[in-house]
């Protein structure tokens, strides 16, 4: 006997928006910010190992891959910021009609770029 019920929220039918963007990605950095947490309290800690050690964590800093990965990182942690201060405003109960919801998404989005911006002119003394 075979099951032909569709999946729930079926996939052909599904659209998606900003709120359920928002939330994946949510999840998505949640996860990501607790193994950065857990990398920089290994490098922290494995600095007791000498200076060598340090001068090799410094080298891939200041490497192309290493701006990358602090880069991504500082957007991981402020989007993260973001979304959970619009989850906590949910959570207070206001913001659930669908224009706010969509209004509050883009806010985080687009204000999770803008400081990732802004905190790396401040990094560069720029501002």
């Amino acid at each position: 006997m075979e099951n032909k019920s569709p999946l729930s929220p079926h996939i052909q039918i599904y659209r998606w928006h900003i709120s359920s963007l928002v939330s994946i990605s949510h999840r998505i950095t949640g996860i990501i910010n607790i193994i950065v947490i857990t990398f920089i309290c290994l490098v922290i800690s494995s600095l007791v190992l000498g200076e060598g050690f340090f001068e090799l964590v410094n080298l891939f800093f200041k490497s192309f891959l290493g701006k990358f990965f602090i880069i991504g990182i500082t957007w991981s942690f402020t989007f993260q910021v973001l979304s959970e201060i619009r989850h906590l405003i949910m959570d207070l109960g206001y913001g659930f009609e669908i224009k706010t919801t969509n209004i509050t998404g883009l806010i985080v989005i687009i204000g999770s770029l803008v400081l990732t911006v802004v905190f790396y002119l401040i990094g560069k003394n720029i501002l």
